[in-house]
């Protein structure tokens, strides 16, 4: 059933959600699930970003004498894999660019990490493309796919592959059953750039079955597009996945199951093609207007009823899924990227918004909220006029810590940074890639991604992209005040 703009803007009243309009300066504390009630600012911006947010996170960042990752006092950190450097149990070097990651309990009290490679185009454009291991492969052509990496207890690193012949796997979600969704951000037909199948689907990995990832398949159900991030509604059984797309912007997807299914290992093999449903969103502000672009959203609080359009042809045979809407018809965001299953909902990152977008801004994070059918804006970075300077912009993959709030992965300009977000909205720095992969002259710094958490909640896990890094952080960890 539907939720009307009628509906939603008498609920809104009923309860006295605080709800804002469109563009209001309105300040909305006791908005549902929201962090904070504050203009978009750029107090985080520039060399004090941490001065400014003393009395939380773990202090000041201190340099690091190997030049890999600066975090605060009492802090530590492992190198698991390295592109390059470290093997494979086949002998093949570690795969380039790691990007999106899950953790899991492993037999004998082991973790294993599934650890996606965003590499794309053919083979032969990478120095380290994921090997094409015997009946993991879905297209010869193809340079990415997943590695799962094996923590022992006693320390020792084991890798194989998951999941070969895929492109441009970036970010993805883990089950509730215990396997790993790695998504193709990258569309290409068979026979563009080499290509021998067509790309853009979602595939299933499992970490503790090599056998289930033999023969992979794409979940085409879930629509063809260039797909980042994926969570599962344990309780309802939706799936939420968003696209990381311009021209136009991408859009926030469900999909429903078809009645009766019942989720679990290898069961979504089982399903057609076309099964389910596949919806994109029409947002409509407290006032019952629609909502064209969650960019129009300018503070913390804001509150959008969801409503959901169908998908006209998911595999998108002629046109791109994205602009099989017109105009009015559903509500986009400008590079729609990570996303966590946390609190009863899903929290899913807006990059940054830029020309392409109503409003300009540095980074929003989202909650959409199933029962209520409702999308709250809980952080908000101000644009960064600075960021070779520090401060936060461009968060990307995302995941909720047990510690309380959230940790953002940052894929910005200048300065990166692994960030805190408490309850109350505040940021606060948690590590710094010290890599330069550029000059001394004009050093560049690659992206975070991959934030994870191990199923113990002792060890953050995060990747430095290039040259392709996956890192195990260990340290006095606490809750984190509100």
């Amino acid at each position: 059933m539907p939720l009307t703009r009628r509906d939603f803007a008498r609920t809104s009243a009923i309860t006295g959600a605080g709800v804002v309009l469109a563009g209001s300066v309105g300040a909305l504390a006791s908005a549902p699930n929201a962090l904070a009630s504050t203009d978009t600012d750029t107090d985080t911006a520039g060399q004090d970003w941490a001065d400014a947010h003393r009395g939380v996170g773990y202090g000041p960042l201190v340099p690091d004498p190997e030049g890999i990752l600066a975090l605060p006092a009492g802090f530590t950190y492992r190198i698991l894999t390295h592109s390059g450097k470290t093997r494979l149990e086949s002998g093949e070097f570690t795969p380039q660019k790691h990007d999106g990651t899950a953790a899991f309990d492993g037999p004998r009290g082991t973790v294993l990490l599934v650890n996606n490679h965003e590499l794309k185009g053919p083979r032969a454009n990478w120095q380290h493309p994921v090997p094409l291991a015997e009946g993991l492969v879905y297209d010869p052509a193809a340079s990415g796919g997943c590695t799962v990496v094996e923590v022992r207890p006693d320390g020792r690193v084991a890798e194989w592959v998951g999941i070969a012949g895929t492109s441009t796997n970036c970010a993805g979600g883990r089950t509730p059953w215990g396997t790993w969704l790695t998504c193709e951000e990258n569309s290409d037909r068979a026979g563009v750039n080499g290509m021998t199948k067509d790309h853009g689907y979602v595939f299933e990995v499992d970490p503790a079955d090599r056998r289930a990832n033999r023969a992979p398949e794409p979940l085409k159900f879930f629509g063809r597009y260039d797909h980042e991030a994926v969570v599962i509604d344990p309780r309802r059984g939706h799936a939420y996945l968003t696209e990381d797309a311009a021209g136009p912007n991408g859009l926030f997807y469900r999909w429903t199951p078809p009645q009766g299914f019942t989720y679990g290992p290898r069961r979504l093999r089982t399903l057609a093609d076309d099964a389910g449903v596949l919806q994109a969103p029409k947002c409509y502000d407290s006032g019952g207007r629609f909502v064209d672009d969650l960019s129009r959203a300018t503070r913390t609080g804001t509150v959008y009823g969801v409503d959901w359009v169908d998908v006209p042809d998911r595999d998108a045979r002629t046109t791109p899924v994205r602009k099989q809407f017109a105009d009015g018809q559903v509500t986009r965001a400008r590079k729609l990227e990570g996303m966590w299953w946390g609190d009863g909902g899903a929290y899913l990152v807006s990059s940054y918004a830029r020309t392409e977008s109503p409003e300009q801004h540095d980074g929003q994070v989202w909650f959409y909220d199933p029962r209520r059918r409702t999308l709250t804006l809980k952080i908000l970075l101000g644009v960064n006029p600075a960021p070779q300077d520090g401060g936060p912009d461009g968060p990307d993959n995302i995941t909720v810590s047990p510690y309380g709030g959230l940790v953002l992965a940052e894929d910005g300009e200048g300065v990166q940074y692994l960030f805190g977000a408490t309850d109350s909205g505040r940021t606060y720095p948690i590590a710094r890639n010290e890599l330069n992969i550029g000059t001394a002259e004009e050093p560049e710094y690659s992206e975070f991604a991959g934030v994870t958490f191990s199923p113990d909640g002792r060890t953050l896990y995060a990747c430095i992209q290039e040259p392709g890094i996956l890192l195990a952080v260990t340290g006095p960890w606490k809750r984190q005040r509100r």
